[in-house]
């Protein structure tokens, strides 16, 4: 056999020739990649874009709708760079009568400074409040508008061009309050040394006339009181008790007992009867009048203008059903935070399916837990007095630049329609009652002064066992054309008829000219 070597044929080693249809699909399937990456990357970045942009547009939305609470924020310094450039503002009663104003100083140890003044001393404490040390009342509420001017450029020019410094600070807005300072000094002055809260309001707009609260302070020295007062835990000094004060109501809740029952009985008024031989048991739970008192037989009208405790436990165990009162008490307040713009404590009230008789009978006396702020039962009469529609409580009116030009301006607007006009109208009947020499009511002495009442009296057992009470009374008048709501307690002093009603009497003496 031969062997013998050959040459390889090189077109062996030769790669076939493409395909150009091939080639051509490979191009477009890369040139369609291409165009995918460049869509997302187009969608990534319009995603960010929009992103940016929302988060901008919020961040401006929420800064300007939040304006107030971001500038009052405690690492928030800009009021200290205002207090620089502008001079805070003044704080007016209705009547423009000066509540807080500042007065600016200079010398070569402080340079420029303000000051601020009160003139009414601690009348005003609560309701106004103070500027300093984070300041309270409206002077914290307000403290926005108040550091800000909004006076117009060349009022500010004219500024900038005076020769002192002192008078070259831009004034501030100004605040108008509700406040009526004949109201707010006769209730200050028929309150005198006792401790406890007055609070007056107009029902058909919802206006806070007056709003004192004792004991008090002179906002003007708050800095020298501060250590004191945060040291003192007994009197509570510090503490507006008008909307944060927390009390047990007393017979005063009874309104809001004959409002669920004529809710669920409308005849109840007529049909209602009751014999009080000075308590009422219920198996083996029992509860009784004040200081044991037999109001004998009587109805409705009667056992509300004698305040019968046993007649409003015989109501809510027997008449009343624990359903619809539960509905009642969340639409008159009870358990949420109340309508008004500044600080305030939520009244509070237990009533479980599974509670015990004893305290079911202790929460239709206003008793037990249950515990109400003066400001609440205020609201519960306006709503009475006001055809059962409530009006939210405010207590700034206007805000104004220095020359006079209206900036924000309060519109009174309502809460909801809380209970029916005709059982608005009914309890008020009964209210009247209660002022009433006819029918031996326990706030009679309201009666023959020249003006009619209507309101409700309530003596709040506050320590069990000790019999320590606070004196209640909250009404209208007048009687069918309400002017003004009036709520009163008196902190530990006993029988309302002793002091609530008589503090009273005094101030309206003075709203109706006696």
């Amino acid at each position: 056999m031969a062997f013998g070597f050959h040459e390889p044929d090189p077109r062996a080693f030769e790669e076939p020739a493409p395909d150009p249809q091939l080639l051509a699909q490979e191009a477009r399937e890369i040139e369609e990649e291409i165009r995918r990456d460049r869509r997302s990357a187009r969608k990534v970045a319009l995603f960010f874009v929009l992103a940016f942009v929302l988060c901008g547009l919020y961040t401006g939305w929420y800064a300007l709708h939040n304006r107030v609470e971001l500038f009052s924020n405690d690492y928030n310094n800009r009021d200290e760079l205002l207090m620089e450039r502008n001079r805070r503002g003044t704080i007016y009663a209705a009547d423009r009568t000066e509540l807080a104003k500042t007065e600016v100083h200079e010398d070569e140890e402080n340079g420029v400074y303000q000051t601020r003044i009160y003139p009414f001393g601690k009348m005003y404490a609560h309701a106004i409040g103070y500027a300093d040390l984070g300041g309270s009342g409206v002077e914290s509420y307000c403290k926005y508008q108040l550091l800000h001017s909004d006076v117009s450029f060349s009022e500010k020019v004219a500024c900038d061009k005076k020769e002192n410094a002192a008078d070259r600070l831009y004034p501030g807005n100004n605040v108008v309050t509700t406040l009526d300072p004949k109201l707010q000094q006769a209730a200050y002055e028929a309150l005198g040394d006792l401790k406890g809260a007055v609070v007056i309001t107009e029902p058909s707009t919802g206006k806070i006339l007056a709003m004192v609260s004792k004991p008090d302070f002179d906002p003007g020295q708050i800095e020298d009181l501060w250590e004191g007062l945060l040291n003192d835990s007994e009197s509570g000094t510090l503490v507006n008790r008008v909307t944060q004060g927390l009390y047990p109501p007393g017979s005063t809740f009874k309104i809001v007992d004959c409002i669920d029952l004529l809710e669920e009985l409308p005849d109840a008024g007529k049909t209602y009867s009751f014999d009080c031989d000075g308590q009422f048991e219920q198996g083996e739970d029992r509860i009784h009048c004040f200081d044991y008192e037999v109001h004998g037989k009587q109805d409705l009208k009667e056992s509300f203008a004698h305040s019968c405790n046993s007649s409003f436990a015989n109501i809510g165990l027997n008449y009343i059903t624990t359903k619809n009162m539960r509905q009642t008490l969340r639409r008159m307040l009870f358990n949420t935070d109340l309508p008004y713009d500044l600080p305030s404590a939520q009244s509070h009230i237990d009533l479980r399916d599974d509670l015990p008789t004893d305290q079911v009978m202790q929460v239709y006396i206003g008793q037990g837990q249950t515990e109400v702020t003066p400001l609440h039962m205020n609201l519960i009469t306006c709503t009475v007095a006001n055809g059962g529609v409530l009006m939210k409580p405010y207590l700034v009116e206007t805000v104004e630049t220095a020359s006079g030009e209206v900036l924000e301006h309060y519109d009174p607007r309502p809460v909801g329609t809380l209970i029916d006009s005709d059982v608005a109208g009914k309890v008020a009947d009964l209210m009247k009652a209660v002022c009433s020499k006819e029918y031996t009511g326990t706030a009679r002495m309201l009666d023959g002064r020249g003006y009619t009442v209507a309101g409700k009296t309530g003596s709040a057992e506050y320590r069990e066992g000790i019999e320590d009470f606070h004196s209640w009374f909250t009404g209208f008048a007048p009687a069918d054309d309400p002017k003004i709501c009036i709520t009163v307690v008196i902190e530990g002093q006993g029988n309302s008829s002793s002091y609530a009603v008589p503090v009273t009497a005094e101030i309206l003496d003075s709203y109706f000219g006696n």
